[in-house]
């Protein structure tokens, strides 16, 4: 699977789950929502249940677009510039599959963010020294970096190549938030906001200045690119700035209920959507060349992943937090942490299902000869299958992880 620069070649990897951070019972699943007036360091929760729902739902996702990815013979993955020729079909069926996987890399990194916030202000609300808490940081951050690169590579391209992809972008981003976390919440956020609208003319400037084709620090940090055996899908900087808008996200939620969640969710929602409406209609800067070829909806939604321009960034950060903003109004009913435990399980044991979900797909796929010879129907029932199979194992290690939260699984 090649791999590129944003406006040279890019690969077209799926994406992956963030990581853990302590494991709450399912039982507890209620009262791990914030009570009035109290923080989430103060209530002793590293998290909240919507995010697991959240990110629940996205995992769900993502197991369909890597589903396709092992069975689909007529896959759709033209998610650059670098990658779509100009006047090329979508197949609607084919497109979306692919496009309502777009939600899953930028929910993943920003609930990372938000996630690892909250762990933080509850470590150091227990009187943890700050620097216990940054070794922590980095050490998880390298562990995911380096599954990306020793486990995970070998599942979607050939042996012997590196692919970074989603796990190098959250786990890279988890340890520069270890020295960017004593930035004030406005700089964090302000600094995120600069980065996702300057974003493209920082990319052309250093393409610019490069010839076109990045040098392996730009690559790294900004473009993406190929040098085999490396292969970079997930620039650096660009998903950073996602995670740090998820880290002051999880600021704001530690400070309790009082903060009103829902209604910042709906506010930032239709705000990003805002902006995207306005990129794309405009059809120029923002869009990172993969310009909007007509008023078609697949042309609408046919935006730049591979980096990830501006109106990719608005679009699936708005329609995450409208959704978010949906699930913490849910929380607050009775008996819907019931009939949301699958999301709950899924959500809490992310990175865990996601580091064997890719190659038990992919060995199906071989075993069944049917290695992207398939079709939709083909890839919608393996992910079925899929998730049926590992939901079990996530409940066992999910227990597992709750019974032991300062042990290995903490770094899982």
């Amino acid at each position: 699977m090649a791999t590129a620069s944003p406006l040279a070649k890019t690969p077209q990897q799926a994406d992956a789950p963030p990581p853990q951070s302590e494991l709450p019972r399912p039982a507890d699943a209620v009262s791990m929502v914030v009570r009035p007036a109290q923080g989430i360091a103060a209530a002793g929760a590293s998290r909240l249940v919507p995010l697991d729902w959240m990110r629940g739902l996205v995992m769900v996702l993502m197991t369909i677009d890597h589903a396709s990815g092992a069975f689909n013979a007529n896959r759709i993955s033209s998610d650059s510039s670098a990658s779509w020729k100009v006047g090329s079909a979508l197949p609607l069926d084919q497109f979306l599959t692919r496009w309502i996987t777009h939600l899953c890399a930028p929910t993943f990194i920003f609930l990372a963010g938000a996630v690892l916030a909250l762990s933080v202000e509850r470590r150091l609300a227990k009187g943890e020294a700050p620097g216990k808490v940054d070794r922590f940081i980095l050490t998880r951050g390298l562990i995911i970096v380096l599954l990306d690169a020793l486990w995970m590579s070998w599942a979607f391209v050939r042996p012997g190549a590196v692919l970074f992809q989603v796990l190098y972008a959250i786990g890279a981003s988890m340890m520069c938030m270890a020295l960017l976390r004593r930035l004030p919440t406005a700089w964090l956020v302000g600094g995120a906001a600069a980065l996702m609208l300057g974003g493209e003319a920082l990319t052309g400037l250093l393409l610019w200045a490069t010839g076109e084709k990045p040098i392996l620090p730009v690559a790294l940090l900004f473009t993406g690119g190929r040098f085999p055996p490396l292969m970079i899908a997930y620039a650096l900087v660009p998903w950073l700035s996602v995670m740090m808008l998820g880290w002051g996200f999880g600021r704001l939620l530690a400070k309790g209920e009082a903060v009103r969640p829902a209604r910042w969710l709906a506010l930032g929602g239709l705000g990003a959507l805002s902006v995207f409406a306005v990129v794309r209609g405009l059809n120029g800067y923002g869009n990172m060349r993969l310009l909007r070829e007509n008023g078609s909806l697949a042309h609408w939604l046919h935006v730049s992943k591979y980096p990830p321009s501006l109106s990719y960034l608005a679009l699936e950060l708005g329609i995450m937090a409208l959704l978010l903003a949906g699930f913490f109004a849910l929380a607050r009913r009775a008996g819907s942490a019931r009939w949301m435990r699958p999301l709950l399980v899924l959500g809490q044991t992310a990175l865990f299902f996601y580091v064997l979900h890719v190659h038990l797909l992919q060995f199906a796929a071989w075993a069944l000869g049917m290695s992207r010879k398939a079709g939709l129907g083909a890839s919608y029932l393996a992910s079925l299958g899929l998730l049926l199979l590992l939901y079990p194992l996530c409940v066992a290690y999910g227990r597992y992880k709750a019974a032991h939260p300062e042990g290995w699984a903490r770094y899982l």
